[in-house]
């Protein structure tokens, strides 16, 4: 199997498809509209989309009934990075080597255009259930991404900075923060499938996320700007709690490995499973 030829293959049927839901986007507003496929359009390595959509695979689910939840889930997650580089939270002037959306647009549009790419996602959702099984899917991403998931990681962040230095909390921001929605890449499409092997996909997704913000914390620190696109070292100078700054370089790397571990265990007896797998190399050694 060549790894990069596949994800390249699922990224270009994702790309397609957002780019049909972009030409059919409407909005009150050409500003508006405009923030939001900046931010949509910017880049990214588009690794939420391509693991839905190899687990689809992987469980013989209809792509075409998993695409809408791909764009979904990637409207969220844009729209989660336009706020995140807001000056009241991680204040950014970069995203993937491009000004961040409030240095183009203003930072109230930028708000305006987050709130705009949640709420369309939450529209494709709703236009796909079709039954119990959409059903739980929709809810499913809807839980993950709320208080539940990535905002209320990212608010246990922010709550953490400059007071609270332990390990569970650690956890618990970036099993949430980063994690929920990586999980629910892959748990989606189980739900499509009637939760087919949901609980294999869930071990395995949970330690993909955790191993995933392991890597950033990383990388952030050992990478550049350059090959990251945003800024560098900005953990250490904002006071975050990461597991660099908790373990220490070497103790984030040995955490790396325990999760790739896991991750590689919960799907040794699953059939069909080498381009996960190699999505696990992909994620611990990538550059950017």
């Amino acid at each position: 199997m060549n790894f990069l030829k596949r994800y390249d293959d699922y990224k270009e049927i994702f790309e397609a498809e957002l780019k049909k839901r972009i030409e059919t986007l409407n909005s009150s507003n050409e500003t508006l509209k405009d923030a939001m496929v900046y931010s949509l359009t910017v880049g990214g390595k588009r690794i939420r989309p391509v693991i839905m959509l190899a687990v689809a695979e992987l469980l013989c689910v209809d792509l075409n009934k998993v695409l809408p939840f791909a764009v979904a889930i990637e409207c969220i997650h844009t729209y989660s990075l336009i706020h995140d580089d807001l000056p009241a939270m991680d204040n950014d002037d970069l995203r993937r080597g491009k000004p961040t959306n409030h240095k183009v647009f203003g930072e109230a549009m930028a708000i305006l255009a987050g709130d705009a790419l949640l709420n369309y996602a939450y529209e494709l959702i709703l236009r796909s259930v079709t039954d119990n099984n959409s059903l739980s899917a929709g809810r499913l991403l809807a839980l993950y991404a709320g208080a539940f998931g990535m905002v209320g990681g990212q608010a246990l962040d922010i709550l953490s900075e400059n007071t609270v230095k332990n390990e569970e909390t650690l956890y618990k921001i970036h099993e949430n923060k980063t994690g929920k929605l990586l999980l629910a890449s892959t748990l989606v499409p189980s739900c499509l499938a009637g939760n087919a092997h949901f609980d294999k996909l869930s071990e395995y997704g949970k330690n993909l996320g955790l191993l995933f913000q392991v890597t950033d914390d990383i990388l952030d620190v050992v990478s550049s700007t350059a090959k990251l696109g945003k800024s560098i070292n900005k953990d250490a100078d904002e006071n975050k709690l990461t597991f660099v700054t908790l373990y220490g370089l070497d103790g984030a790397k040995s955490y790396a490995d325990k999760y790739y571990g896991n991750a590689k265990s919960a799907l040794s007896d699953l059939e069909d499973n080498e381009f996960l797998l190699e999505l696990l190399n992909f994620i611990k050694d990538r550059e950017y």
